[in-house]
């Protein structure tokens, strides 16, 4: 037996056997595991971008358990089986992958991502933006939003172009700023933010990705910063701004992050 499909009939034996016999597991539902499949997804996230393999490979395990979680409980209740999502799965793979399992021809990746927009209208959804779901977070929304825009077209002729948009709304925004206009304002920096996430992604870069190492590097400098503080005895509220930036220089040039 291949070893891939003895692991996995393993999984199933075991989730079973939990099913049966452990209170904890007996008692959830859709509903109670949604949230943590939603934390796993994001502790996932973060291992890959840490680039930590052996992170990757573990909460790559517990989001396959989570989905065999489901299919269990929807199974009990008659709904769908494991069987049903693993079909529905490869139908959707051939049927969207015609340059591999038919007879289109591809040029490239971008022809591939077109291809695959269009034929998900065919399967039903009604508007191009209709597949990006509603609770994703905003910045990853926006990213989707305007991806699937330009795979029907709408998209800058040159990427370059897309900074004048984004001073365009920046000067909008100082412009409410003047005015002091709370909603305003919060309509302009929402403009100046999808202006950023649509260059980030005319050139390459994942926004959300971007977002997290400048976080990721904010934390450590300012870790040093107050390590440095308590060693001197002064509590951060008791310093100067001159002597926080000094401190904070120090940790860019002590290898911090950034």
């Amino acid at each position: 037996m291949d070893p891939r499909l003895e692991s996995f009939l393993q999984l199933l034996d075991i989730m079973d056997k939990l099913r049966q016999e452990c209170p904890w597991d007996k008692k959830q539902t859709f509903e109670s595991l949604r949230h943590l499949t939603i934390e796993e997804t994001y502790e996932l996230s973060e291992a890959i971008l840490e680039k930590d393999p052996v992170s990757m490979c573990k909460e790559l395990g517990d989001l396959i358990m989570h989905i065999v979680f489901y299919a269990k409980i929807a199974e009990e209740q008659k709904d769908f089986t494991l069987q049903d999502v693993l079909e529905q799965i490869c139908k959707k793979l051939r049927f969207r992958h015609p340059h591999v399992f038919g007879d289109i021809t591809v040029k490239d990746d971008i022809d591939v991502k077109n291809n695959w927009e269009a034929l998900k209208l065919k399967e039903g959804n009604k508007t191009v933006l209709g597949g990006v779901p509603m609770s994703l977070p905003a910045m990853v929304k926006s990213f989707r939003i305007q991806d699937k825009a330009r795979s029907a077209g709408f998209d800058w002729e040159e990427r370059h172009q897309v900074w004048d948009k984004v001073q365009e709304e920046i000067k909008e925004l100082s412009q409410e700023i003047q005015e002091q206009d709370k909603e305003k304002m919060e309509a302009e920096f929402g403009d100046v933010f999808f202006s950023l996430v649509n260059a980030a992604r005319l050139y390459g870069i994942d926004p959300e990705a971007a977002l997290e190492h400048t976080n990721k590097k904010f934390i450590a400098r300012f870790n040093y910063l107050e390590s440095k503080a308590n060693q001197m005895n002064k509590p951060l509220i008791r310093m100067t701004l001159e002597e926080m930036e000094s401190l904070w220089q120090e940790a860019k040039q002590n290898g911090n992050p950034g």
